[in-house]
């Protein structure tokens, strides 16, 4: 539950540090005063929107902490562990909004997103405002408080989420359809082209060598005749020869008697050059003996070469890039037959989705079935006794006529009323005048708020529109939600306030130079003053506040 409140320079709030119990807290006290500037600045600390007008005149920053005491929330234990944010002692919730418009929130001293805020605010405490009976005027508020009531919110998280799962399989699939005939055909054009190549079947290098070869065959005559005239110049020449002269030249200077050592370095060249030639000779021998001039091994050559060339031709790329253009087909084929296997996964995914909706959505349609008669039932004993007797309420399941996947359940929620004896029970959006949705809405809040797993509920002025004999039963009801936790509620009844287990008055105090909001914990005394306040004005009176003590004696006793 809420144990404490810090606000400091919030609004016309200056310093504020409130200590709240358990029961029922009436927040009472002048218009203006300042009554739901705290309950705003408590909306703060758990995710509302902020802008840097919020921020006291004159103060760099608002400056908002409220700590709760989670002994009987597991939910919040379990949700600050998860995050390790988890300490011991109270939970505390802060948020910092600068004069600039900036804002931070921290959990228990960490800095976090407002999202993580608003997550953790809706385990802690829950806020009925005096205007939340205008939203009861959507079908969506409908099927939200009935399946709170059902104690089905997390079976109806599941039920939507089956149902967006399924609705974006259906897309997927129906995409992938709709490229059907486009990828048939580009699937038949891919297969032949990879044909192709694969039948081509070019290894690696063999462009470079058949190119190689083809050059060497057609240059034969030439190529022959040259080894032939190089061989016949080094040592065939009967005029002289390269090798004959090497010989002679080496004979004449080994004939010399003590030759100095550059003659023997030039002798031992001369041989070397001498076994050069020779071996160089020997390879020309031996190309000439095992070369060839094969015309059908060239016309075989070029016949290769060609349907090479033209392949490369029909890519519009280099013959060399012909590899690398097989392995880019074959990659698109295979993203295409992924695309088959997708089709065919996604439609068991598709059918997996629709079993997994309509089990969760057949669970949640019978827990909103025994729901909606009880909550039925119990809304409707409440209208009697806030001043509608002989009203009728009535919650219409209305079956979905699509077969779709409907993230909202099977069927559509809808709130019936008839707030006279006599008058058909109609939509509630129709039916219903202002004063009387305000009565309904209240009934409504108390009835569901009794289910709620929320330990602090906060009541701003939903009293609104009541008085006489209602308003007394309206505080006896809060009250009696007040003693299973936490109620806050801020009234301007005093039939209401005289219910509560404590009393906080909220007041202006006025100095030099501004004006700021206080809180007081009222005594027993003050507490009667005030409530007598509420009930004659300004100037008590002894029978005011003697009406005023027999509130307060009733509600206790």
């Amino acid at each position: 539950m809420l144990v404490h409140l810090s606000v400091h320079n919030y609004a016309i709030v200056e310093h504020l540090d409130l200590e709240l119990d358990r029961g029922m807290s009436v927040i009472s006290g002048e218009t203006g005063a300042g009554k739901s500037i705290m309950l705003d600045a408590l909306g703060l600390t758990l995710g509302d929107r902020a802008d840097s007008g919020v921020v006291r005149p004159g103060a760099d920053k608002a400056d908002i902490l409220a700590s709760f005491d989670l002994v009987d929330i597991p939910e919040a234990h379990t949700w600050l562990a998860e995050r390790d944010l988890a300490t011991e002692g109270p939970c505390i919730l802060r948020r910092v909004i600068t004069a600039e418009g900036r804002s931070r929130g921290y959990i228990n001293g960490t800095p976090c997103p407002l999202g993580d805020l608003k997550a953790l605010g809706e385990l802690l405490i829950d806020i009925h405002s005096q205007h939340e009976h205008q939203s009861l005027l959507k079908v969506d508020t409908h099927r939200r408080l009935l399946d709170e009531y059902a104690g089905a919110q997390e079976l109806s998280r599941q039920v939507n989420l089956a149902a967006q799962r399924w609705k974006q399989t259906r897309s997927e699939l129906e995409r992938l359809a709709s490229q059907g005939d486009e990828q048939r055909a580009r699937h038949q054009l891919l297969s032949y082209q990879l044909e192709e190549l694969e039948n081509l079947g070019l290894g690696d290098n063999e462009l470079e060598q058949l190119e190689q070869d083809h050059k060497a065959l057609t240059n034969a005559e030439g190529l022959l005749a040259a080894c032939r005239q190089v061989i016949e110049q080094c040592s065939e020449s009967d005029a002289g020869n390269v090798l004959s002269a090497l010989t002679s030249s080496l004979s004449r200077l080994s004939g010399v008697q003590g030759q100095p050592g550059p003659l023997n370095e030039a002798a031992n060249l001369l041989a070397s050059a001498q076994i050069q030639v020779e071996e160089a000779v020997g390879e020309l021998n031996r190309f000439l003996d095992h070369f060839e001039a094969d015309p059908q091994r060239q016309q075989q050559l070029e016949e290769r070469l060609d349907t090479i060339y033209t392949l490369a031709r029909k890519h519009r790329i280099h013959p060399s890039e012909l590899p690398a253009m097989q392995q880019q087909l074959f990659d698109e084929l295979e993203g295409l037959n992924a695309d088959d296997q997708a089709t065919e996964r996604l439609s068991e995914e598709l059918a997996a989705y629709r079993r997994h909706y309509q089990e969760k959505a057949a669970e949640l349609s019978t827990r909103r079935q025994k729901a909606a008669a009880k909550l039925s039932k119990a809304v409707e004993k409440e209208m009697q006794l806030l001043g509608m007797p002989g009203g009728r309420f009535s919650i219409q399941l209305q079956e979905n006529t699509s077969t779709d996947p409907n993230g909202n359940g099977l069927e559509q929620v809808e709130f019936l009323v008839s707030a006279n004896p006599g008058q058909p029970i109609k939509a509630l959006a129709k039916v219903a005048s202002g004063g009387e949705l305000s009565r309904i809405s209240l009934a409504i809040q108390v009835i569901t708020a009794q289910t709620s797993r929320v330990p602090t509920l906060v009541f701003d002025e939903v009293d609104v529109g009541i008085g006489g004999p209602t308003a007394e039963v309206v505080g006896q009801l809060l009250r009696r939600l007040g003693e299973r936790g936490q109620v806050l509620t801020v009234t301007h009844l005093p039939q209401v306030a005289a219910q509560g287990h404590q009393h906080l008055f909220v007041h202006k105090v006025r100095g030099n130079n501004a004006t700021r909001t206080a809180v007081s914990k009222l005594s027993d005394a003050q507490r009667v003053e005030e409530i007598a306040r509420m009930l004659g004005g300004i100037d008590l009176t002894e029978e005011s506040l003697a009406h005023a003590r027999k509130l307060v004696s009733n509600a206790q006793g």
